[in-house]
């Protein structure tokens, strides 16, 4: 589908994950914030650029972006999380009564690695959970963040099983778009991340490693969210894990 028509679909729903919709254009994590803690977001983001690459930050109030200019922030994402105090609160398909709480909401959109995904696969590279028609696993580490202002909050990666003999073909293919992420963060031990069990992922659906495969982690834009919860915020709105806002901006704008 076209990104008109991936965006069409979250709007009519059902809601599903985004991964393999609308190929060769750009997909975005997004979290929405009272004006009160953009800057503290804006410099956690800069702090932190691995996991919350800044795509675009709208003016406060609106629910445009440059990168999709006839898109609805607050309908053209599948699923929504609303977040008070810290506490997830509910998920919502349509946020356009939450976005109304407050005037002055300003949104970034973050760099999802949805968008290598099709260079991995292009290069004849698995993605299992394309090939599976599930949502990415994510992993909230035992690694912190800088901390910026009031914000701080744990790294979350997602992870990838990549065959042992095309890992470093698969970190050299997503090290060409650092704005959607880049190379891998780790590769190997899921221990060595505090990840205990890769089959109970905090965010996403498990997929198996299989043999002669490796888990292979890569920085992720659900960091935000993990920051959200550790710093509450009176106020948030984000997509939900594996959601994600498709762009109509070409992938290859971010190859370096």
């Amino acid at each position: 589908m076209t990104p008109a028509q991936a965006r069409l679909a979250a709007r009519q729903g059902p809601a599903r994950p985004t991964s393999g919709q609308a190929p060769g254009f750009t997909q975005c994590n997004m979290i929405t914030l009272p004006r009160d803690w953009a800057w503290d977001f804006l410099l956690f983001a800069q702090r932190n650029p691995k996991p919350c690459p800044v795509l675009d930050v709208t003016d406060p109030g609106s629910h445009r972006t440059v990168m999709a200019p006839d898109a609805d922030l607050r309908t053209d994402i599948p699923l929504y999380r609303i977040w008070r105090d810290g506490v997830l609160t509910e998920e919502v398909t349509d946020a356009t009564s939450h976005w109304a709480e407050h005037p002055d909401l300003v949104t970034f959109l973050i760099g999802c690695s949805f968008t290598f995904e099709g260079a991995l696969m292009a290069a004849g590279i698995p993605v299992a959970h394309v090939d599976q028609g599930c949502n990415v696993p994510m992993f909230l580490t035992d690694r912190d963040c800088r901390p910026a202002g009031r914000m701080s909050g744990r790294l979350v990666v997602s992870m990838r099983p990549i065959p042992a003999d095309r890992v470093a073909e698969a970190a050299m293919i997503s090290g060409r778009t650092p704005a959607v992420h880049g190379a891998p963060v780790h590769v190997g031990l899921p221990e060595a991340l505090g990840i205990a069990d890769l089959q109970k992922p905090d965010f996403g659906d498990p997929v198996p490693v299989g043999p002669g495969q490796v888990p292979v982690f890569w920085a992720c834009g659900v960091t935000p969210q993990a920051a959200v919860m550790a710093s509450k915020p009176p106020f948030a709105i984000t997509h939900a894990p594996g959601h994600m806002f498709v762009t109509d901006v070409p992938e290859t704008r971010w190859q370096a």
